[in-house]
């Protein structure tokens, strides 16, 4: 797993540096889990990692890379209280945006979400459409996150500060 996480970090990076008319984007997001996470959870944080350049007119795209997690909570059952473990994921994807004049923006964000906790968590398909406002170098967004997991869907309504660099 160690060097899963090594050779994401890498491929993110490097191509950051072959793209010399990019955008460095970091943000900083809290999550309100939602559907199938939404019974366990309560809230979640995460960090996202961006490097997006310019393929056409108002058009960007680049790698992503995301930390996302999950804090677990008391569930009561017929057999008792038992309490959820955080889960964490790693989301690894290809980002795009599309501008809509200076400032206003939508996007996506498509990849695998690599399962960190529980023990178990093996990840799946991860999506995230989103929509942003620029005030500059600094940013709002709000977005829907999902990783496909096996028996179900971990989801979550997301919004966050995010800042260029």
């Amino acid at each position: 797993m160690k060097k899963l996480l090594l050779v994401a970090a890498l491929v993110v990076f490097g191509m950051g540096t072959s793209f010399a008319q990019g955008q460095f984007k970091i943000a900083a997001n809290g999550a309100i889990p939602v559907g199938d996470a939404g019974d366990s959870y309560t809230f979640g944080v995460g960090v996202d990692v961006a490097y997006l350049f310019e393929v056409a007119d108002m058009v960007w795209i680049g790698p992503q890379a995301s930390f996302f997690n999950y804090f677990g909570d008391d569930v009561d059952t017929p057999i008792g209280t038992f309490e959820v473990e955080d889960a964490a994921f790693l989301p690894i994807a290809a980002s795009g945006r599309i501008g809509f004049g200076e400032s206003f923006y939508v996007g996506a964000d498509l990849g695998y979400g690599i399962g960190i906790s529980p023990d178990g968590n093996d990840g799946g398909f991860y999506y995230r459409p989103k929509a942003g406002y620029s005030f500059g170098t600094v940013g709002v967004i709000a977005s829907y996150s999902g990783v496909s997991v096996d028996g179900g869907n971990f989801s979550s309504i997301n919004f966050g500060v995010e800042f260029g660099i």
